[in-house]
């Protein structure tokens, strides 16, 4: 009797183990590293609780100048998929070479965009700030969708129907970005900030107005600016007959404000261009930094 009672619990505490096993098994979520603040946001959008997101920026670092630290490789080496935005965003294309040196698989949410050219130093590059137009970042969405069902094919028709549910919103803020700009006069839509990051924003909308000649990231963040670079930045602002410009806040607003005074304008304001908001903050997601983006260019501009 005994020893059938003793059979009984061991069968019961097998079925619980096991069963404990199974549970851990079906929790255990696939891992995407990110580059960026925008990228992991759309990707969290599309993956629910099935994926753990992780990403290498925090919220303010610039992608473009960022350096990468040992435990990025780490966090990439643990990784299932690899998000980045492509078209050297990602400065000396860290995030790439990342993701070459652990053998993973990669998706370039720039793929499929039309882009803008940029020249830098008399050579022709592809704008990467795609993302900055509601319409790039569905192309943005689409990929990310791809490259996820390809890792997890039994739950591909999930990440589609988050998808187009993300799509539809982003349809609907370009909707109300339109509606929103047109408090602006034509003649009065000139963005200005201190690199070209609103290009695709600005083709979009109707607006006139990129960076001025000679100014860029470095520039703002200590790169060292020459006296003749920074009266051509000041004849530039000029040019555009504009009373306010904008920062990023990405970048030490300290040279800024010292151009502004320079050239005679205020600032309006500081812009989401390459990094979204802090958690908690009103531009904490991609919908958030796009909203609160326009509200401050339609009270600075109109």
């Amino acid at each position: 009797m005994l020893r059938r009672n003793f059979l009984v619990v061991a069968f019961a505490l097998m079925t619980i183990s096991a069963v404990a096993v199974g549970q851990q098994s079906e929790t255990k979520k696939f891992i995407a590293t990110c580059s960026t603040t925008q990228v992991a946001d759309f990707t969290r959008e599309i993956v629910g609780d099935r994926w753990e997101v992780r990403c290498v920026l925090a919220p303010g670092q610039d992608p473009h100048t960022y350096e990468t630290k040992p435990g990025d490789s780490q966090m990439v080496a643990d990784a299932d998929l690899i998000v980045r935005n492509g078209w050297h965003l990602e400065g000396h294309e860290w995030m790439l070479n990342l993701a070459k040196d652990a053998n993973k698989p990669v998706v370039t949410c720039v793929d499929g965009v039309k882009s803008l050219i940029l020249e830098e130093d008399g050579i022709e590059v592809q704008d990467p700030h795609a993302w900055l137009s509601p319409i790039n970042a569905a192309i943005y969405v689409r990929n990310i969708v791809k490259g996820v069902s390809q890792i997890d094919v039994e739950h591909r028709v999930e990440y589609e129907a988050r998808g187009e549910l993300y799509i539809a919103q982003l349809r609907t803020l370009h909707l109300w970005v339109q509606r929103e700009l047109n408090q602006i006069p034509r003649s009065q839509r000139v963005l200005i900030s201190h690199h070209d990051a609103f290009n695709y924003f600005c083709t979009l909308y109707g607006f006139a107005g990129a960076a001025p000649g000679g100014w860029s990231t470095g520039d703002e963040i200590g790169a060292g600016i020459t006296a003749e670079r920074r009266q051509k930045v000041v004849d530039s602002i000029r040019s555009y007959n504009v009373k306010a410009i904008f920062v990023e806040t990405t970048v030490n607003p300290k040279l800024v404000r010292q151009i502004a005074a320079d050239a005679g304008v205020r600032i309006a304001g500081s812009l989401y261009a390459d990094s979204m908001g802090r958690p908690g903050s009103a531009a904490e997601s991609y919908l958030g930094m796009m909203r609160e983006n326009v509200i401050l260019i339609v009270n600075g501009l109109k």
